[in-house]
């Protein structure tokens, strides 16, 4: 029997992943608290998660989020049979709401969890690849902000869509204007825009983080599959939010000039935060914003992204690449 989420699995959720995921790398043991905490919160589904029963007692369960990601179908030990019957139910109802992919990311080294999505008609779409520079480390900025980088405007937003085509998870100006200026984990203020000297529009558009409640960025594990507030390409995401973190989009042929300005611009910014790093974070999929990255930031790790189409003829054994975070006991 498989069924939806009811008040009090908070407690088999608990026993189940942690007897799962023991023995993993870099495993982190979840909380009573936390889970409780995720289930009570606005966005919390309870139809998007589901329980495989034995003996009426739960002992498997999976979900997914309204952006399309899924977790792996945790199962105590010796109930792993369940693992697909429940990606199945998982799959089966995210199609049912029109849903059209699912993508899964979980660390490089969690290799029987890589392995069973791949088995399940998923496949590798993309390397989301972490970076780091101790301010130290980086160029004397220049004395004077440049006065060409102005706020970003609601409307610079059709111009941002169109700049790095696949780099934002939505080209939805709606759903761009509420993660930009309607966020509550950064103002609006903390992105800003080097314009055009010939049409004001944007040439390339940047974004700073700090917020000294967040995380340190060299107190975190890189590895994690943890896709990190305010990066470009994370709108819509459970995201970790990082102190100095650093973004932007331009397009190829710009990316070197335009990001080491508005990287310039940030470092002014700082002066008076409590910042000593930048953090930063880009996919494998916009080769030019990770070689920009490479020259001027050091890695700090990476994790795979998994995906799969959800149309309603999709089969695991012969389904097709479509193209396009993380949370403990998830």
């Amino acid at each position: 029997m498989i069924r939806a989420f009811q008040a009090g699995d908070e407690t088999a959720q608990l026993r189940i992943f942690n007897e799962a995921a023991a023995k993993l790398p870099k495993f982190k043991p979840a909380t009573l608290d936390e889970i409780r905490r995720r289930a009570r919160g606005a966005d919390f589904d309870p139809s998007s998660r589901f329980f495989a029963l034995e003996g009426g007692q739960p002992v498997a369960y999976a979900n997914f989020h309204a952006n399309g990601r899924v977790s792996y179908p945790w199962c105590l030990p010796g109930h792993e049979k369940m693992a697909e019957p429940l990606l199945a139910k998982v799959i089966e109802s995210m199609q049912a709401r029109g849903m059209r992919s699912a993508f899964a990311a979980y660390r490089a080294d969690w290799n029987a969890q890589i392995d069973f999505f791949l088995a399940q008609g998923f496949h590798q779409a993309r390397e989301v690849i972490n970076f780091i520079v101790d301010l130290v480390d980086m160029p004397t900025p220049a004395a004077r902000r440049n006065t060409a980088v102005t706020p970003l405007q609601v409307s610079d937003l059709p111009t941002l869509a169109a700049m790095v085509p696949g780099a934002l998870r939505t080209t939805s100006l709606e759903d761009l204007d509420r993660h930009f200026f309607h966020n509550p984990y950064f103002p609006a203020e903390t992105l800003f825009v080097l314009r055009s000297p010939t049409d004001g529009l944007p040439a390339a558009v940047g974004i700073l983080v700090s917020d000294s409640s967040y995380a340190n960025p060299k107190q975190v594990d890189a590895s994690m599959p943890c896709f990190r507030l305010g990066a470009f390409g994370t709108e819509g995401m459970q995201t970790k939010r990082i102190n100095g973190l650093f973004s932007f989009l331009a397009k190829s042929e710009d990316a070197n000039r335009f990001g080491l300005e508005l990287l310039n611009h940030a470092a002014l910014r700082l002066r008076n935060a409590e910042v000593d790093s930048f953090a930063a974070q880009a996919a494998s999929d916009v080769p030019h914003l990770v070689r920009f990255y490479e020259s001027t930031f050091r890695r700090q790790g990476s994790f795979p992204v998994l995906e799969r189409s959800l149309t309603p003829t999709a089969d695991p054994a012969s389904a097709k690449p479509t193209g396009d975070g993380s949370t403990t006991g998830s």
